[in-house]
Parts: C-alpha cells; sequence; structure tokens
C-alpha cells in the first residue's frame, strides 16, 4: 500500500471485550475499547496482554461478535498498556453502525 488508508478513521469509544491466547495458548478474555474505528478495522485502548502482529483476536461490541487480525502493536510509553491496530477478517459486517462521512463529523445510525 502506498501509505493512504483505505478508510477514513472516526474517533469513537466504543466498549469491547477480546478474547486471545497468553503465552502458554491458554483462552484470555479481557475488557478494553475502541479508540477510533473504520468500517473494517479500529484501533484499540486498553490492552494489558502483549498481542503479536498477525495474531488473530475475537472481539465482541454489543452482541456482535467477529474475528481480526492484529495490524500493529505499540506499548504506551511508561505503561504496561498497549494500543492496537486491528483489521476484520472476512471483510463482514463488524460494528453494527453505519458510518456516513459528513464534512467535519461522523453520522452515526446503529441497526
Amino acid at each position: 500500500m502506498d501509505g493512504k488508508r483505505r478508510h477514513k478513521r472516526i474517533k469513537m469509544v466504543l466498549p469491547l471485550k477480546i478474547w486471545t491466547k497468553d503465552v502458554s495458548n491458554h483462552s484470555v478474555n479481557e475488557l478494553a475499547h475502541t479508540l477510533d474505528i473504520t468500517p473494517f478495522g479500529a484501533r484499540l485502548g486498553a490492552i494489558r496482554n502483549l498481542l503479536k502482529m498477525g495474531e488473530t483476536i475475537t472481539i465482541q461490541y454489543r452482541q456482535r461478535r467477529f474475528q481480526c487480525r492484529v495490524v500493529w502493536v505499540r506499548q504506551l510509553e511508561g505503561s504496561s498498556e498497549y494500543q492496537v491496530g486491528v483489521e476484520a477478517i472476512g471483510g463482514g459486517e463488524t460494528w453494527g453502525i453505519e458510518l456516513t462521512e459528513n464534512d467535519r463529523s461522523a453520522e452515526l445510525v446503529l441497526s
């Protein structure tokens, strides 16, 4: 890719539950949240377990569950918290929110 995003990021904090595996391959779940979203991905915050690029995680937002691939991981300076970039696997429905870009804001229609 030439450094341009396919979709504009929209600042939005959504509460999530995330399932992944720890270093011993045991199932781990944790509460997290989005920092911003696109129709097919997000930047996540409040991640406490170190995730690896390419790893598949399961995300639950409200009653929706979907799988995502970790595309980048960044540890916050002076913290044990990580921010993580994810993209949905399969390109299907993710957030259940219709994201419509206006001049300066996004109109949200919950489905």
